[in-house]
């Protein structure tokens, strides 16, 4: 493996490293060692970064939600749609690809969630947050559709949401399908 050409090219290198075996295995499942491995950094580099597995879990998150929340899904939710009541709709095609492919690992927040159940525990607490923001997302996209309650109303878009991705994880790989036309039913009901 070629040697970074700065520390943040090995920083970066570590962080990709962590948040592709956290994202598909876990945080508790994968040590520090396998990261050390498959990054090609030293143990001293990685702890230079990272004083702790547990930072480095919580910067894999912030990375998490910048990629999967907003490059991701945001971005591909609002670019097939300018209708925010559509956009809302639009969640579920866009998790429906998505469920559908091989590289389909579930939610990290909810995964990250309940593998801390402890809810002092920091990991517990950032996932909460990252969901929280999401939800945050649906409820500018239903105020703007003009849902009254935009915030009540997103709390159980969420949970159809949070619910099909679990769903999807089981193996019914038309969960969005299904979250759709619970949601239809849910949007109408807010908008009359």
């Amino acid at each position: 493996m070629t040697p970074p050409t700065s520390t943040n090219s090995a920083k970066e290198r570590i962080l990709d490293t962590a948040y592709a075996l956290f994202c598909m295995h876990g945080i508790q499942s994968v040590g520090v060692d396998a990261i050390i491995e498959r990054s090609g950094a030293a143990k001293a580099t990685v702890y230079r970064h990272f004083s702790s597995k547990e930072v480095l879990a919580l910067a894999v998150l912030e990375r998490r939600e910048r990629r999967w929340t907003h490059d991701w899904l945001e971005a591909e939710v609002c670019a097939r749609s300018a209708d925010p009541a559509q956009r809302l709709l639009t969640v579920f095609d866009v998790f429906d690809e998505w469920f559908n492919t091989e590289s389909f690992e579930g939610c990290f927040f909810i995964n990250s969630l309940l593998e801390f159940d402890d809810r002092t525990h920091a990991l517990h607490g950032a996932s909460a947050e990252h969901l929280a923001r999401i939800r945050e997302l649906v409820a500018g996209w239903a105020a703007a559709a003009g849902v009254v309650d935009s915030d009540g109303f997103a709390r159980q878009w969420h949970i159809l949401m949070k619910g099909s991705i679990v769903a999807a994880q089981e193996g019914d790989l038309d969960a969005a399908v299904r979250a759709k036309a619970v949601g239809r039913l849910l949007l109408a009901e807010a908008l009359d």
